[in-house]
């Protein structure tokens, strides 16, 4: 058998290969590691959070070797824990309507990173689809069975709708804009319910199932409107902002703990339409596996991925 001698005298090849390789793995991590401490991202139960959040993740443990964890919160408390340090960062700031209580509260805290994803929007949302024919004898297309075109509208329609508003979680930035509509178009007869994401969706898909009338609080990007034809009502009082932006917040100090992890998380930028994917994928098996997901989005887009980790992977 080959041996090595050296300091330790002699000591049998194999046993010599094994223990430098042990060696060398505790004393010569990969870029980004040096800390050993995981990643901490915050998010929140929304399908676009859990999209970034995720996508992250698989970025950072299988493409940079770092390992990270994830944290779902309520979203002051996702921004709460990121200006405390309690964790890294998040890629879940709706900006700069949305979340513009947070910002002002937190923000001096963190440094942001700006968009992420671009060309979000909230509002509130009611099916456009027609009972029966889509289309008319002459190919037009048949009117919705809900006629409500505006948010002034919900007032006109207010019994058809049952004076309710399919809600989510309460401290999300979108209820307190609902809240606001309320009292900006003289809505006090309608309620506001409280509910969870999946709870709006499940109303919102029995409601199409049997064409009754419904209107939720909603979000693009969102899967919901691949599954079903979906539209915003209008806005003329502009209560919940034009387009918005999804931001990448991280704590302070971050740069010099792990600055690779830091540098992709300045880096990270996709498009509503890469998210979509995301999202449709995650839907298909009703959210059970969304890490397995994320390695799947990583596999399939190749070059974005490239674009990201770009002179951060290790030969």
């Amino acid at each position: 058998m080959k041996t090595s001698r050296g300091l330790m005298g002699t000591v049998p090849f194999p046993i010599f290969v094994f223990l430098l390789g042990f060696l060398l793995m505790f004393c010569c991590p990969a870029w980004g590691a040096e800390s050993g401490k995981p990643i901490r991202l915050a998010y929140t139960s929304w399908s676009s959070s859990v999209a970034g959040a995720h996508v992250m993740q698989a970025l950072l443990q299988e493409r940079l070797n770092i390992p990270c964890e994830l944290v779902q919160l309520e979203p002051e408390d996702m921004w709460r824990s990121v200006a405390t340090g309690e964790a890294d960062a998040m890629l879940s700031a709706w900006l700069p309507t949305t979340h513009a209580e947070y910002m002002e509260k937190y923000g001096e805290h963190l440094r942001d990173f700006g968009p992420n994803l671009e060309g979000a929007r909230i509002g509130l949302v009611v099916p456009d689809v027609s009972v029966g024919r889509q289309t008319g004898s002459r190919g037009e297309r048949a009117r919705p069975y809900i006629h409500a075109e505006s948010i002034p509208d919900l007032l006109k329609y207010a019994d058809r709708f049952r004076h309710r508003i399919i809600g989510i979680d309460p401290q999300s930035g979108v209820m307190a804009r609902a809240q606001e509509a309320i009292r900006a178009y003289d809505l006090e007869r309608f309620r506001l319910i409280d509910s969870s994401e999946a709870s709006m969706l499940a109303e919102l898909s029995n409601a199409i199932r049997h064409q009754q009338w419904i209107v939720v609080t909603g979000w693009t990007p969102h899967w919901m409107f691949a599954r079903w034809k979906l539209k915003f009502l209008e806005d003329p009082k502009g209560v919940f902002g034009g387009l918005e932006a999804i931001h990448t917040m991280v704590r302070q100090g971050l740069d010099t703990e792990n600055p690779a992890a830091y540098a992709l998380l300045d880096r990270f930028h996709w498009t509503p339409e890469q998210m979509s994917r995301y999202l449709v994928w995650n839907r298909m098996d009703h959210g059970l596996y969304p890490y397995e997901k994320a390695q799947r989005w990583l596999f399939t887009h190749p070059e974005q991925v490239s674009e990201w980790l770009k002179g951060m992977e290790q030969e």
